[in-house]
C-alpha cells in the first residue's frame, strides 16, 4: 500500500516537508530539556523523586487519556489548525511555569496542574502527525527517519543546553526556553501548506452521534489487526516496569549524585545513540519491519541497568547511547509500519489508540516509581527496568502477527506475482483489513 499523491511521487525533501522538520525538532528539543527543569527545579524547592514522578505523570495522564478524542477531531478539522492551536496553548503554560520557577513560589499541585494542561494540548496535537508525514513525502521511512535524526539531535543538545541554563540562570529559563520553543514550532506549522486529502477520503459527518460513530469505527479498525493491538498490550507492561520509572529515576539519581551537568550529558548521548539509530533506519529497509524493530529492542536494557548499578557517568552514558539507537530503530520502524498499513482516512484515529495504548500505562509507572524507590530503592527498581527491557521484545518476538508483518511496499501486486504461501498466512493474520 504505496502512498503516493495524486500528482505523481513527492520526494522527502520540500518546503512543506522542511518546515514540519523544524517544527518536529524545534519541539523536541523543549521536550527533552523539560525533565531536567523539573528535576532540578522541584529538587531545589525541597520535593523529591515522587514529586518528580507526580508532575510527569500529570502530563502523561492527560495525554494518555484525552488522545483517541483529539484523534476523532484530528478527522473532522483541519489537523494543521489543530497542531498550531495546541502549540499556543503550551506556549501559554509553558510561559507561567516560567513566571513561577522565577519567582520562587513553586507549589506542586500548579506544576502538575499546567502539566495536565499540556497533557491536553499534546492530545489535540499528536494525532496530526501521523497523517500529515504521508501527506508530504511518498518516502515514508526516509520521511520518518529523518524526523527521528532531527528529534534525536535536538535531544542530543537539549538536556545539555537545560543543564547550562539551570546552572547559570535557573530552572525558570528552562521553562521560559521550552515555551519559546513552541512559538518557533507554530509559526512553522502556520507557513506549511497541506496538500489536499487523496481521493476519495470519507467526510465526517456531523454532530454527537457521528462523533461516537467515528470513534466505534475507529476502535474497529484498530481491533482487526493483531500486529497492531499485539504491540500496543505489550508496550503497556513496557510503560510500567522500564519507561514509566526509568525518565523520572534517572532525572532524580544522576541529579542528586552527579549534579544537572552529568544528567545533561548523559542524555546528550540518549541523543546520540538516536541519531544513529535514525540514520541506520534511513539506510535499512528490512521487509519484516517490526521484527528487526523489536531486536533493536534489547539494547535498551543497559541504560536504565546502568544507572541503577551505580555506574561512572561514562558507563552511563555510554548504556545511553546504545539504548538509543535501539529506541530510534524501533521508532522508525514502527511509525512507518502504522503509516502504510493503514488507510488515510481512519488513520488519526489508528495513531490516537496507538499512542493511547502505548502511554496509557506511562502514568501509573511513572507515579509508582517513587513508592517503588522508597520500598527498595531506586537503584534496584532501576536494574528490574534493565531486565524488563530483555522481556519485552522477547514477547514481541514470540508473535507470529508481530515478527511476520510484510512491509507494505514489499508485498507483491498483480495475481503473477509470487507469494510464499507463508507470507500470505501471515498477512492475512497481521493485516485481514489490506488481504
Amino acid at each position: 500500500m504505496k502512498r503516493g499523491g495524486a500528482g505523481g511521487e513527492r520526494p522527502v525533501w520540500s518546503r512543506d516537508f522542511a518546515l514540519f522538520f523544524v517544527a518536529r525538532a524545534v519541539a523536541r528539543l523543549g521536550d527533552t530539556m523539560l525533565p531536567v527543569a523539573l528535576a532540578a527545579g522541584l529538587l531545589e524547592h525541597g520535593y523529591g523523586a515522587g514529586a518528580v514522578g507526580l508532575a510527569m505523570a500529570s502530563t502523561a495522564a492527560a495525554f494518555a487519556g484525552l488522545v483517541v478524542f483529539g484523534g476523532v477531531i484530528a478527522d473532522r478539522f483541519s489537523t494543521r489548525k489543530l497542531m498550531i492551536g495546541a502549540d499556543l496553548v503550551r506556549l501559554g503554560t509553558q510561559s507561567l511555569a516560567a513566571a513561577l520557577f522565577f519567582t520562587g513560589h513553586v507549589v506542586l499541585w500548579q506544576i502538575c496542574a499546567i502539566g495536565f494542561v499540556n497533557g491536553v494540548a499534546g492530545a489535540v496535537f499528536q494525532p496530526g502527525v501521523a497523517s500529515t508525514v504521508p501527506r508530504l513525502a511518498s518516502d515514508i521511512q526516509g520521511a520518518n527517519g529523518a524526523i527521528r535524526i532531527a528529534e534525536s539531535a535536538a535531544q542530543l543538545a537539549g538536556p545539555a543546553v537545560a543543564g547550562l541554563l539551570v546552572g547559570f540562570t535557573s530552572p525558570g529559563g528552562v521553562f521560559a526556553a521550552h515555551a519559546a520553543t513552541y512559538a518557533v514550532s507554530a509559526l512553522c506549522l502556520l507557513l506549511l501548506r497541506l496538500p489536499p486529502l487523496a481521493p476519495g477520503s470519507r467526510e465526517p459527518g456531523h454532530g454527537s452521534d457521528a462523533f461516537k460513530a467515528d470513534l466505534v469505527e475507529g476502535w474497529r479498525e484498530f481491533r482487526s489487526r493483531t500486529w497492531l493491538w499485539g504491540v500496543i498490550a505489550v508496550w503497556c507492561l513496557y510503560m510500567i516496569a522500564v519507561s514509566g520509572p526509568t525518565v523520572p529515576l534517572v532525572a532524580t539519581e544522576v541529579v542528586q549524585q552527579h549534579g544537572p551537568r552529568a544528567y545533561g550529558l548523559i542524555n546528550s548521548a540518549l541523543g546520540a545513540g538516536t541519531v544513529v539509530g535514525g540514520l541506520l533506519a534511513l539506510r535499512l529497509r528490512p521487509r519484516r519491519m517490526l521484527r528487526a524493530g523489536s531486536i533493536a529492542l534489547f539494547a535498551f536494557a543497559g541504560f536504565p541497568a546502568a544507572v541503577g548499578a551505580g555506574l561512572g557517568v561514562p558507563a552511563m552514558a555510554a548504556g545511553a547511547a546504545v539504548a538509543g539507537v535501539g529506541m530510534s530503530f524501533w521508532g522508525v520502524m514502527w511509525a512507518t509500519s502504522v503509516q502504510t498499513q493503514v488507510p488515510p482516512d481512519v488513520l488519526n484515529r489508528i495513531h490516537a489508540y496507538d499512542v493511547a495504548g502505548s502511554l496509557a500505562m506511562m502514568p501509573v509507572g511513572q507515579a509508582l516509581a517513587g513508592p517503588a524507590a522508597a520500598g527498595i530503592g531506586a537503584g534496584h527498581v532501576l536494574l528490574v527496568a534493565g531486565a524488563m527491557s530483555f522481556v519485552v521484545p522477547t514477547i514481541l518476538l514470540l508473535v507470529p502477527a508481530i515478527r511476520g508483518l510484510i512491509r507494505a511496499d514489499a508485498v507483491p501486486v498483480g495475481p503473477s506475482a509470487p507469494v510464499a504461501p507463508s507470507d500470505v498466512a501471515i498477512r492475512e493474520r497481521a493485516c485481514p483489513q489490506d488481504s
